[in-house]
């Protein structure tokens, strides 16, 4: 289950509460259109059209709740066990997208963090350019998906760097300055490792190999972190298990 921002209000899409709770997404759709009313005095709901599966995949319609209407919806189902584990989960999703916006927040009214993250995208920057040099010496060398390497260079920063539980649309929003510094020094070295291999006139997939074993080595150095907005999460799970 996805919790996302829709506008400016963490939404989750009909789509996800479906394949949560295993009933007919038509079934879900009904109840909302039966009680729309009472869903749009919380907030209007808009319905969208979607294509399930690409090619011929039927379009179906659908829409995005906010926490107030998704947890109105759930109360007109019967709590079954299933039900009841889906309530938890979809709490959880709502906790932590407002834990997520409230980090966010706080980040960018530091001073010291505004600077380190101003800093950090233009060393990022600097080793895109230098991935994307690296990207047509794939290509040259007979790659078929080397463009695929400027992500694979994020996720591959990421997993020796930060302990992680789920993917994040932009996680450097939400580490702290400390972790900023870390991940720029990350950024050169993938950058160096690059240069330093396209110059020995090694096979690229030598190349990333090498850049992702300084970035590891880096990581034993600086020692692997929690994101903040995890941490806040898991310090809520302890508090609870200790009352």
């Amino acid at each position: 289950m996805q919790i996302k921002m829709v506008g400016n209000v963490p939404a989750v899409s009909t789509l996800d509460v479906y394949e949560g709770l295993g009933v007919e997404h038509e079934t879900i759709m009904r109840l909302i259109k039966k009680h729309k009313s009472h869903f749009d005095e919380i907030r209007i709901v808009r319905f969208e059209i979607r294509k399930i599966k690409k090619g011929r995949g039927r379009s179906t319609t659908f829409c995005y709740l906010d926490e107030e209407q998704a947890t109105f919806l759930i109360t007109l189902m019967k709590n079954s066990e299933k039900v009841v584990e889906f309530k938890k989960r979809l709490t959880r999703g709502f906790y932590r997208m407002k834990k997520f916006i409230a980090v966010q927040m706080n980040q960018r009214a530091n001073a010291e963090w505004l600077e380190a993250r101003k800093n950090g995208k233009v060393i990022r920057r600097q080793e895109t350019d230098t991935i994307r040099d690296f990207v047509e010496y794939a290509t040259a060398q007979g790659s078929k998906n080397a463009r695929m390497y400027y992500v694979a260079v994020s996720r591959m920063q990421n997993k020796a760097l930060f302990f992680l539980d789920q993917k994040y649309p932009n996680i450097r929003e939400l580490l702290d300055v400390h972790q900023l510094a870390t991940v720029s020094v990350a950024d050169r070295v993938v950058a160096r490792a690059i240069k330093k291999g396209m110059e020995q006139a090694l096979p690229y997939k030598d190349i990333y190999q090498l850049a992702k074993s300084n970035v590891e080595t880096l990581a034993a150095v600086h020692g692997k972190t929690p994101v903040p907005a995890m941490q806040i999460d898991n310090h809520r799970q302890t508090s609870l298990l200790e009352t």
